[in-house]
């Protein structure tokens, strides 16, 4: 349920289209590009202007958040036209306290680090997974989410551990977590890789996968809502956490970013945001403590 007013509610449909617009430019860069591997890539991207810090994005009365579009129940677009979902309910809040409009822009897995390295996004909110290799390119907020990898297969055909991922075709978005991982610690794997989380999760209902490994959060989400499938291997690799970004060097706005986490710990609003967007989806089968984050620290 969104946040603004009916009057923002016909502004936020106008900037979903703008935002798609901008998508379908960033997917055309994509296809057109050489393989941008198993991580986000900004390599050939030409900034288009300076990042903006907390005054400017002020004085603009908007701030522009990257979140995905495709990817419930943390970032998506509901049957309403409107974004939806865990990300979405934090960009929302940071819409609140910064006393602006929120632009909302839809991006893909592998097109995180050139949004926020070509300006077109302030921040980005969209299930960003902390690694060593994105923070040479991104400044990341401390986290407000835990996560590891996970791994869903078809209930009639089960696969336990990752050693029975080995001579599988398995089920990947690119420049995710999921792919990095399993292209450096099982390069064996057969590896299907796609551009968008739509993209996986038809190829897995069509059989054209044995397994789709993902966030274990998207992994569970996803197999509660869907008939014939389940998340048989719940936890893979490490405990990473998930944060906000937002253009390298840009120390203004992550640190009133770190500042707002602490305030929004105060009133345990992550916690009151998974009861809201994740707990009808979990149900008890995860606890709020096994994925939040409150103040910015573990």
């Amino acid at each position: 349920m969104s946040l603004f007013s009916s009057r923002k509610s016909r502004a936020s449909r106008k900037r979903i289209a703008a935002g798609a617009a901008a998508l379908l430019a960033a997917v055309s860069l994509t296809a057109c590009s050489v393989d941008a591997g198993s991580s986000d890539s900004a390599d050939g991207a030409e900034p288009s202007a300076d990042f903006r810090n907390v005054a400017a994005i002020q004085e603009s009365g908007s701030v522009k958040i990257g979140v995905f579009s495709d990817k419930s129940p943390f970032g998506y677009v509901d049957a309403n036209g409107e974004y939806a979902g865990y990300d979405i309910e934090y960009g929302n809040r940071l819409g609140q306290d910064l006393g602006v409009d929120v632009e909302y822009v839809p991006v893909e897995a592998a097109s995180r680090v050139e949004f926020l390295d070509t300006n077109k996004v302030d921040i980005i909110l969209a299930n960003f997974t902390v690694t060593p290799e994105r923070a040479e390119k991104v400044d990341y907020a401390n986290p407000y989410m835990k996560v590891s990898l996970g791994a869903v297969t078809p209930d009639n055909a089960p696969i336990d551990s990752v050693e029975g991922l080995e001579g599988k075709n398995v089920i990947v978005v690119k420049g995710t977590t999921a792919e990095a991982y399993l292209e450096k610690n099982h390069p064996d794997i057969k590896l299907t890789k796609f551009e968008q989380y739509t993209e996986a999760t038809n190829a897995l209902l069509d059989g054209r996968g044995d397994a789709w490994v993902t966030d274990n959060t998207e992994a569970l989400a996803w197999a509660a809502k869907t008939d014939g499938f389940s998340a048989t291997i719940p936890t893979l690799g490490e405990t990473d956490t998930i944060a906000g970004a937002v253009a390298k060097g840009n120390d203004d706005l992550r640190e009133w970013l770190n500042n707002n986490l602490v305030e929004l710990g105060k009133e345990n609003f992550f916690h009151n945001t998974y009861e809201k967007t994740l707990k009808p989806v979990y149900g008890d089968a995860v606890s709020a403590d096994d994925l939040v984050v409150e103040g910015g620290q573990l």
